[in-house]
């Protein structure tokens, strides 16, 4: 089985698990508020980190499937040759942004998170361990795209 096929497996299957654990918290924010009339303490928080994981490992698993938003317009009305040169180009700028903004910035975030030991009110986990979905899902959007160029070549040359 290709690497990319097990990730996407991975990734399917943790985004089951993310949104299924999601919408049993958000159940039980609300029978505890308004049935129970005594609100749970952790469950607006824990909502609002799975939320953030489910959003980048979603980014992640559809920028895998390239079925992520996107205009194309000019890509419609482009030229074979044109069409590939600016494919390449989005996939780079893509690229860059991923390891710029979410593997280095994540990193750093994380990082700073565990130095300075600082954890969350409610559930009094470690913020880190919450911002790590971000240099995770970005080395995993940069792998994807990685893939794709190379995928894109391939059929290039074979064209």
């Amino acid at each position: 089985m290709k690497l990319r096929k097990i990730i996407n497996r991975v990734l399917e299957w943790g985004l089951v698990f993310l949104m299924s654990v999601l919408v049993l918290d958000v159940l039980w924010q609300v029978a505890s508020r308004y049935i129970m009339n005594s609100p749970s303490s952790y469950t607006d928080e824990l909502a609002g980190y799975l939320l953030i994981w489910v959003g980048l490992f979603g980014a992640a698993y559809v920028a895998g499937k390239r079925e992520h938003l996107a205009i194309d317009l000019l890509l419609q009305r482009s030229s074979k040759e044109r069409k590939f040169k600016l494919e390449m180009i989005i996939s780079v700028i893509v690229i860059l942004f991923a390891i710029t903004v979410m593997v280095i910035g994540g990193s750093w975030l994380v990082y700073t998170r565990f130095y300075l030991s600082v954890k969350s009110a409610a559930l009094g986990l470690p913020l880190g361990v919450v911002y790590l979905v971000l240099p995770i899902s970005g080395l995993l959007i940069t792998y994807f795209d990685i893939d794709n160029m190379y995928n894109m070549v391939k059929a290039n040359r074979e064209n």
